[in-house]
């Protein structure tokens, strides 16, 4: 599996130049991802795994460089995923410092399979903006509809939620591919760009 912080560009030497590989790292070791090779999963079939999932590990930093992870639940509305923290809360300070976040999706494979086989969930992974919103404006009803279960009532004065926007590439692990295929890592595998050139899957951006 792989998680957005375990993928880079890797340079590399070359006749013309320098070449720049991209690269993920997965329990088995780290493995080249050719731009060359056609993809296996469109950027539409991850939006909608996105869409699915309800759970993802959000990371981010400090203001002094020191690495943070958090588990948050989420919803996604077009194409941005959306999840509530407390408005004091050392996350929401953080990332609303930063502005960058490093987020992975697990994606559960093998349905009721899954129940009696050890058998991993898929992940995507990708770099996203993150846009902490003020408790009051996002509490006055600046959410959008199908996201306001992630808002309890006594929770909304001092709650915020933050937007992700993904950006540049998604890296992806056992998505679009069979429970068999999980196990070869060049067809597990994925790297495809972020895809949100649709006009109406832009997202509904909070006001405020």
């Amino acid at each position: 599996m792989t998680t957005a912080d375990e993928h880079a560009d890797v340079t590399e030497g070359h006749a013309g130049g320098e070449v720049t590989t991209p690269w993920a790292t997965h329990a088995g070791g780290a493995v080249a991802l050719s731009a060359a090779t056609t993809p296996r999963v469109t950027s539409a079939q991850v939006w909608r795994a996105l869409a699915k999932a309800s759970f993802a590990v959000v990371g981010y930093v400090t203001p002094r460089g020191e690495p943070r992870s958090s588990g948050v639940v989420y919803a996604s509305a077009g194409k941005r995923l959306y999840t509530v923290v407390a408005a004091d809360s050392w996350k929401a300070r953080h990332i609303a410092a930063s502005g960058q976040v490093a987020v992975t999706v697990p994606v559960r494979r093998g349905g009721l399979l899954s129940l009696l086989l050890p058998i991993p969930p898929a992940t995507i992974s990708f770099h996203a903006v993150a846009i902490v919103h003020p408790a009051g404006p996002t509490a006055s009803g600046a959410v959008p509809a199908r996201l306001t279960s992630l808002l309890p009532a006594e929770r909304r004065d001092s709650s915020c939620v933050i937007e992700i926007v993904p950006e540049g590439w998604f890296v992806t692990y056992g998505i679009g591919v069979s429970l068999m295929k999980m196990r070869d890592t060049s067809a597990a595998l994925a790297r495809l760009p972020v895809d949100t050139s649709s006009g109406q899957d832009r997202g509904h951006p909070l006001s405020g």
